[in-house]
């Protein structure tokens, strides 16, 4: 439209006027904004579809010396060493729904689909709590120093840290069904789907058992003084503490695919479908590396002295004993 100066001042033409300067002003203010203005996404966020602004880390007072954490579908808990106690909290917001006994300095925790079993170091036994609000339903003897426990669908399992074994138990009564010999100092445990597998710092060697009967089917070195063990559907990561450092084994074979650094001291591995999540006791961090390659894709800092890691579907939660706290990441 061709406004002539003459007709300026009559009230169809000035009104016109007003709207060209009005959206003139909107799109300056739009293309002179820096992109930086645009909030960062969480990438939990997207990958859970909540697009509103979220925190990318959150923290939760727990017991004194948190040190193992494990995911019941719903609840995080958290074993408190120096307490004799277990934590539950809400996944969703952290919320305490309670503290619970569990034993003489708590350490190894596992679900078994109804039940949580804590490993209870100094009394050389396991207690079974149940999941759903926390009543003990039973205490069973293992080996001496009971360390870690896993679950493999129908037993549980418990690294003797003090008796260089693994005892199995039925989930189901808690009654043993045999214990069997592993490496040196056993500390770490996990389960691939037929066969248990056990990190041995003593000796530097990882054990691999038939799920079936506890027979031997191979012992593999990874890197020094392995501590921690996760499983990601095809390979067995192995935190090695002595090295600072993790390495991937393929667990058809044992066969090493590869070792990757990570921070000082490293404790705790877990994995969240895509990615491995390891604890760095004394840097004070958590290294996340990409699990079809072990590229690092970012180090973050948490509480003091971070030990256990669980992932809750959506996020990593990370026992920090120097805190009394677990963050969520």
């Amino acid at each position: 439209m061709r406004i002539r100066f003459e007709d300026f001042n009559s009230p169809k033409n000035l009104l016109v006027f007003c709207l060209l300067f009005l959206s003139s002003s909107l799109l300056a203010q739009q293309s002179s904004s820096s992109p930086s203005t645009i909030p960062a996404s969480n990438p939990n966020q997207i990958a859970i579809l909540r697009w509103y602004r979220a925190n990318q880390t959150a923290r939760f007072a727990v017991g004194n010396g948190p040190g193992q954490v494990a995911f019941d579908g719903g609840n995080i808990w958290v074993t408190n060493s120096s307490s004799n106690t277990v934590t539950k909290l809400q996944a969703t917001d952290g919320t305490v729904l309670g503290n619970f006994a569990a034993g003489s300095s708590p350490s190894g925790i596992a679900f078994d689909g109804a039940n949580i079993w804590v490993a209870d170091q100094s009394s050389s036994s396991v207690t079974e709590l149940r999941a759903s609000d926390g009543t003990a339903a039973g205490n069973f003897p293992v080996g001496f120093s009971p360390f870690a426990v896993a679950f493999d669908g129908a037993n549980i399992w418990v690294v003797n840290l003090g008796s260089n074994n693994v005892t199995k138990l039925l989930a189901r009564t808690g009654k043993v069904l045999g214990t069997f010999p592993v490496g040196a100092s056993p500390q770490g445990i996990a389960f691939d789907g037929f066969n248990i597998w056990v990190a041995n710092p003593g000796d530097s060697t990882v054990t691999k058992l038939r799920a079936a009967d506890g027979a031997v089917v191979g012992t593999f070195t990874a890197g020094v003084g392995p501590v921690g063990l996760a499983f990601d559907g095809a390979n067995m990561w192995v935190v090695n503490q002595g090295s600072n450092n993790v390495t991937k084994l393929r667990a058809s074979d044992g066969s090493v695919q590869g070792s990757f650094p990570v921070g000082s001291l490293p404790q705790a591995v877990v994995f969240d479908g895509a990615n491995i999540w390891i604890t760095n006791f004394s840097s004070n961090t958590v290294t996340k590396l990409r699990a079809s390659d072990g590229a690092l894709i970012g180090t973050f800092p948490t509480e003091q002295f971070p030990e256990g890691i669980a992932f809750d579907g959506a996020n990593v939660w990370i026992a920090n004993a120097g805190s009394n706290s677990v963050s969520k990441r």
